[in-house]
């Protein structure tokens, strides 16, 4: 587990540094949703952006499933979905699932508003962010192999076992409600940055 949570932190933290210049380097629905609502990030924009991230995330999941089949004997079962209930790693229900992916995502949207924001120390946004997606997987893994990326899940669905598209929903829902609710709070909590004295 805590192999694959620094998987996903070093991910992270290496596509922000490579393409943050370029896109922002938003891979994940829920942060794109949170940066609208912060006003970090234009409406109109969305759809491209979430189309981009869940095309992203179907082809990585196909090509790892196409490495995976390279062994003998592979079968898919749940390919890492995200579930809750029977298909929780830890056994936990769909109200717990649904809690931790909300929570999840709030923190994560607190913190990268928090690094990014023109008051921190610059140049360690992508470090930041990088190691909260790496706790954040230490926590999530074992209540709903943890999603926290909308796009993320759908790719894996895609070529799972049934069940995980029809649970599906949880991690678009609950991902993008946390993201939102992030958005809107971080504003209230460190205000507007102060503006720069005329000259």
């Amino acid at each position: 587990m805590f192999g694959i949570a620094f998987a996903f932190g070093l991910t992270v933290v290496t596509m922000a540094y490579a393409i943050g210049h370029i896109s922002g380097c938003h891979l994940n629905p829920a942060v794109t949703v949170g940066l609208v609502l912060s006003k970090r990030f234009p409406a109109h924009e969305v759809p491209g952006y979430i189309a981009a991230q869940v095309i992203g995330g179907i082809l990585g999941a196909g090509v790892l499933y196409l490495i995976a089949t390279g062994r003998a004997g592979f079968v898919p079962g749940g390919f890492a979905s995200n579930g809750y209930g029977d298909h929780s790693p830890g056994g936990y229900s769909l109200v717990a699932g649904f809690c931790a992916e909300t929570v999840f995502a709030f923190m994560f949207l607190l913190i990268i508003l928090g690094a990014t924001d023109s008051r921190a120390p610059q140049g360690f946004a992508p470090l930041a962010i990088g190691l909260a997606v790496a706790l954040i997987n230490m926590a999530g893994i074992p209540v709903t192999n943890l999603s926290l990326n909308p796009a993320r899940s759908t790719g894996s669905a895609v070529f799972a076992d049934g069940w995980a598209l029809q649970q599906l929903w949880l991690f678009w829902v609950a991902p993008i409600l946390g993201g939102a609710i992030g958005g809107v709070v971080y504003p209230f909590l460190a205000g507007s940055p102060a503006s720069s004295p005329k000259r």
